[in-house]
């Protein structure tokens, strides 16, 4: 089963589960926002993604501002805690099989994904 993580005000995100739920594809949601990942969780993932914190981190938003200048070079557990209390920052939607994991975006790399 693929566990999706999910932002329920991201376009992207609800179009992926329209996708999966389209092509009968088992999958559970991970509302980031009603459910946030924990530290532990967030590495973890982190891990299975092959990706650090900073590269899925929405950085036009006001938030990112609030906590990283324009110039700065994040530091990675500075993002880790950051994300950990203000979810939203994700991209979503994330798509988690076994121990991998990969951005939801765009839906042929789902395609691909699924099938591999």
């Amino acid at each position: 089963m693929i566990k999706v993580i999910h932002n329920n005000q991201c376009p992207k995100s609800k179009a992926i589960l329209e996708y999966l739920d389209e092509n009968d594809i088992k999958f559970q949601i991970i509302d980031i926002n009603k459910d946030p990942l924990s530290l532990f969780e967030l590495r973890t993932l982190f891990k299975k993604l092959n990706k650090r914190p900073s590269k899925i981190l929405k950085k036009s938003t006001d938030l990112f501002k609030k906590y990283f200048s324009e110039n700065e070079v994040v530091n990675e557990e500075k993002a880790l805690e950051v994300i950990a209390h203000n979810p939203e920052l994700i991209q979503c939607p994330i798509l988690i099989k076994g121990k991998i994991a990969m951005p939801g975006n765009p839906v042929e790399n789902v395609k691909f994904f699924i099938e591999n």
